[in-house]
């Protein structure tokens, strides 16, 4: 299973977005510089972001993004959703394949079980704990955070 990039920088994002503590938010230049992601392709994650309800504009002049709710109220599953239509491992899970083993299929019931403890794990974890970890990580490699 491979999450695609939209996804995986579109975390990326969510934690520089949810770093920011100035009112004003944080511009998009910002995110592309920090990240090293292109600012053509950061629209398209950012458009997705918005449309999911996770982030908004400042308004006034000059402002940035901010989240919509805590970073501690925003999951891991929430981010992903923004970008796939769930998780699904493998297509025989999902709600709308049909299977004529089914209902007598151990692998299924295997593949089943894997989903879940993925999107358990989706669920559980939040943006505030990735952020947590990246300033943890940031300080154990001496890298000063970027304001």
């Amino acid at each position: 299973m491979k999450f695609n990039t939209k996804t995986r920088y579109g975390l990326r994002a969510m934690i520089e977005i949810a770093r920011e503590t100035a009112e004003k938010g944080i511009f998009q230049k910002e995110i592309s510089e920090r990240q090293d992601l292109s600012n053509k392709y950061l629209d398209h994650i950012i458009y997705a972001l918005k449309v999911a309800g996770l982030i908004t504009n400042v308004k006034g002049k000059k402002s940035g993004y901010i989240l919509t709710r805590p970073a501690n109220e925003i999951t891991i599953l929430d981010i992903n959703n923004a970008f796939e239509r769930g998780i699904c491992v493998i297509d025989c899970i999902d709600l709308n394949y049909q299977c004529e083993r089914e209902n007598f299929c151990s692998s299924k019931q295997f593949w089943q079980g894997l989903n879940d403890l993925i999107l358990n794990y989706f669920k559980s974890t939040t943006l505030s704990d990735l952020l947590t970890r990246q300033i943890e990580l940031e300080d154990i490699a001496g890298i000063e955070p970027t304001k």
